[in-house]
C-alpha cells in the first residue's frame, strides 16, 4: 500500500468542517491536513451550490498545489451539478449519503483521476431538456468509449474498468484522454457531465 492520500476539508459551517475532518481522520488510506495546508484532495461542503461554493471550487482548484475537488451538497440541481464539474470538481456527493466510507471512496477516486457522481444525480442530468444539450463536435462516442465513460460515471476506478472490459489500464486512460481532448474538456468528471448533457451516454 502506498502513502496515504492527503485531504483537507473546507465548509462554510465550522462545526460541519470539524465533524467531517474527524470522520476522515479515522481512515488509514487518508492523511488529513488542515485547510491551510497543501492536500491532494479538498472536500468542499455547502448547503446549496451557489456562486460562493462555485468560486471556492475554482479558487481552490487554481491554487499552487492544484488539489482535486470533491463537493458535498444538501441540494444540487442538474444545472448546478454541471457547473460544479465545469468549475473543476471531480466528485459530487449528497451530504445525506456522505458516510465516512463513501466519502473516502470519492476522495480516493478523485486522487487517482477518476470521478464520482451519484446514480440518482446522473438520472437527473439525463432528464434535462434535450434542446439545451450542446451539439457534440466531431460526432458522438464509439461503443468502446461509451462503455468506458459509462463506468467512469459510476465512479469506477481505472484498474476496475480495465479488468471488467478486458483492456489494459493504459488503454482505459488513453480512451478517456482521447474523449477529453476531442471535446476540449477539463477532466473525467467534466467529460461525464458533457456526455450526459449532449446525450452521448
Amino acid at each position: 500500500m502506498g502513502d496515504p492520500v492527503t485531504v483537507n476539508v473546507i465548509a462554510l459551517d465550522p462545526v460541519l468542517e470539524s465533524g467531517t475532518t474527524t470522520a476522515l481522520n479515522g481512515t488509514p488510506d487518508l492523511g488529513v491536513v488542515t485547510r491551510d495546508e497543501p492536500a491532494s484532495v479538498t472536500v468542499i461542503i455547502g448547503d446549496k451550490v451557489d456562486d460562493l461554493v462555485l468560486n471556492l471550487v475554482r479558487t481552490t482548484r487554481a491554487s499552487s498545489h492544484r488539489p482535486e475537488i470533491v463537493v458535498l451538497a444538501t441540494d444540487m440541481a442538474p444545472a448546478q451539478a454541471l457547473q460544479t464539474i465545469a468549475s473543476g470538481a471531480r466528485g459530487l456527493l449528497w451530504r445525506r449519503d456522505a458516510s465516512a466510507a463513501r466519502l473516502t471512496r470519492a476522495v480516493l477516486a478523485a486522487a487517482s483521476g477518476d470521478c464520482t457522481v451519484p446514480p440518482e444525480m446522473l438520472d437527473r442530468l439525463l432528464e434535462m431538456d434535450g434542446p439545451g444539450r450542446p451539439d457534440p463536435p466531431g460526432g458522438g462516442l464509439s461503443e468502446r468509449e461509451r462503455a468506458v465513460l459509462g463506468m467512469v460515471a459510476e465512479g469506477r476506478e481505472t484498474d476496475e474498468i480495465a479488468r471488467e472490459l478486458c483492456y489494459s489500464s493504459r488503454t482505459v486512460t488513453s480512451i478517456v484522454h482521447d474523449i477529453t481532448h476531442r471535446f476540449r474538456l477539463r477532466n473525467r468528471a467534466h467529460a461525464v457531465a458533457y456526455a450526459l448533457r449532449a446525450g452521448l451516454l
